[in-house]
């Protein structure tokens, strides 16, 4: 008994305050005030799609914006959420509404194309300023959102990986619609969700051992 009192006795004199981390909802409008302060320097300095006004008129192509975004932000408070012990994993859910909308939209601008083209809608193009634009916002961001989530590796982290890099991948697609107009859905679907799925693949790959050299304890208070 005297010894197990001894122990906690040293335990006390040893132990270390921390520095308590911030909210997730905070943590996440800051990144997410940065994130889009990037994105939307890149579009300005590519210039807007001279047809935006009009497309954005159009229900498709503002489903389509609005469902990318939703599913940024979705993802991006579920990472800083699930980044933290004891929240629910139900957090992994959260950009699930998002998504369902982009997808939803793409498909049915998918089938729109097919009763307008008919089989030349599948005709399908190249649109590398598309990919290297998603790729050259994703890669950068991805790395600051995984470095601000660190603190996930003895928690989750695989779920904080996969949905940091959606995060910014969503948010990276509907940057690019406003300044580069793909032809038609198949290759919106081939050049957007190609992308976005290789960099997830990417992410669930690497991301983990990533979040785990950068974590470190957080360290102790003044």
């Amino acid at each position: 008994m005297t010894d197990t009192k001894s122990l906690i006795a040293a335990l006390g004199r040893d132990a270390k305050p921390v520095r308590r981390l911030r909210p997730p909802a905070p943590r996440a409008a800051l990144w997410l005030c940065f994130a889009v302060a990037v994105i939307g320097m890149l579009v300005l300095h590519h210039g807007l799609r001279p047809d935006l006004v009009r497309r954005f008129g159009e229900g498709e192509f503002l489903l389509e914006w609005l469902g990318a975004l939703a599913t940024g932000l979705g993802a991006t408070l579920g990472a800083f959420h699930l980044s933290l012990p004891g929240r629910s994993a139900r957090w992994m859910l959260a950009p699930l509404p998002g998504l369902g909308l982009w997808l939803f939209s793409m498909g049915y601008g998918f089938w729109a194309d097919w009763l307008r083209l008919g089989p030349d809608g599948f005709l399908l193009g190249t649109s590398f300023p598309c990919f290297a634009f998603i790729a050259a916002v994703t890669l950068p961001l991805s790395a600051g959102l995984l470095f601000l989530l660190r603190y996930a590796a003895p928690v989750r982290p695989v779920a904080v990986a996969v949905l940091a890099t959606l995060s910014v991948a969503a948010l990276a697609a509907a940057g690019q619609s406003m300044m580069h107009g793909l032809d038609t859905a198949i290759m919106l679907l081939i050049w957007h969700l190609g992308t976005i799925g290789l960099l997830l693949l990417l992410a669930r790959l690497i991301g983990p051992g990533l979040i785990r050299r950068l974590y470190e304890p957080p360290a102790a208070a003044a």
